[in-house]
């Protein structure tokens, strides 16, 4: 039993990471030019796509990796999920572990109030983000295709420098299941 309960696992997890390479694979929006700011975005977990807008006007969807634990709502600190809900863009930085990023306001005080009546820390530190900056070449098919953050949302090194451009501050990003 155990076997066949291990052979499904890989199945299913080999057909998620299959199913995000083509994606990557057949995106066609990577290369469309940013040339408005950008007022909102979407992120849709399910589909990994984060989708900008300026003044309710789609600009363009970006494919994204998340957390290593992408099914779920971020409910505490090392849990490995990105978080769901309403939040702002309230910090920009390029002297970054992950190239440049832009700042996600995990926690609000419901995430807080809800790690604190369960005596665990909501955590903090979300961002979206590029690849790590000490990376080769050959991982970033990797990084691309797969869930590998702590709970971050990542792009691309060209993406990250895009939105890092585009994205007016206090920016709203709507992160949905």
């Amino acid at each position: 039993m155990q076997k066949i309960y291990f052979i499904l696992l890989l199945i299913t997890i080999s057909s998620c990471s299959q199913a995000q390479e083509n994606r990557r694979a057949t995106y066609y929006e990577t290369f469309l030019e940013v040339n408005e700011p950008i007022d909102s975005m979407v992120v849709f977990k399910s589909t990994r796509e984060l989708v900008t807008y300026h003044q309710r006007k789609k600009v363009k969807k970006y494919i994204i990796s998340l957390g290593e634990e992408s099914i779920g709502k971020k409910q505490v600190e090392g849990d490995m999920k990105t978080p769901e809900g309403l939040y702002y863009i309230n910090s920009r930085d390029t002297n970054s572990a992950y190239h440049t990023n832009l700042g996600i306001s995990y926690p609000n005080a419901a995430d807080s109030m809800y790690a604190a009546a369960h005596g665990k820390r909501a955590g903090g530190d979300i961002k979206i983000h590029g690849f790590p900056n000490r990376h080769s070449k050959l991982q970033e098919k990797q990084f691309l295709n797969t869930d590998w953050t702590l709970g971050c949302i990542a792009v691309s090194d060209f993406e990250i420098d895009e939105l890092y451009k585009w994205v007016i501050p206090n920016c709203p990003i709507l992160i949905l299941p």
